[in-house]
């Protein structure tokens, strides 16, 4: 049976830089990338709701939720994945926070920062090689990536 795995991602952009993360692996190791935060959805929630959810259990802070700005969709592991991207517009509010302070931050990230997604190895690497400024400021058609 084909499953499909969809989530929600919050794109947090400041001068040319993500808020992202570098991931805890099983060996308390972090990962070699950077992604950004959200997660998977519970049955019945809504993607609005969802990325609300896993922005205040990874990071404690509220989320003001912007405009859909991607669509990413990939096989993983014979799963179809589908994720969405939307601009988090309470930036400041992500300025600093405390991973431990958080319910599931420091179980499933090791660090976070503002990096340039261009000189860093990001996850997905679509985050690499687009203007995200372009996306955020102007009214463009969400960018759908398909990998």
């Amino acid at each position: 049976m084909n499953t499909r795995r969809i989530a929600v991602r919050g794109i947090i952009f400041r001068d040319g830089e993500l808020l992202l993360a570098k991931f805890r692996q099983k060996d308390d190791s972090e990962s070699d990338y950077w992604g950004t935060f959200g997660g998977g959805l519970d049955i019945d929630e809504t993607l609005e709701a969802g990325l609300t959810r896993e922005m205040i259990e990874e990071t404690g802070v509220q989320p003001k939720i912007g405009k859909l700005l991607f669509i990413q969709q990939f096989i993983n592991k014979g799963q179809d994945n589908m994720e969405f991207f939307f601009e988090i517009t309470n930036v400041e509010d992500y300025a600093q926070f405390d991973l431990e302070a958080t319910s599931h931050g420091i179980l499933e990230l090791n660090r976070s920062d503002f990096v340039d997604p261009k000189k860093e190895l990001v996850l997905p690497a679509f985050l690499s090689s687009i203007d995200i400024a372009d996306y955020i400021k102007n009214d463009r058609p969400v960018y759908i990536w398909n990998d």
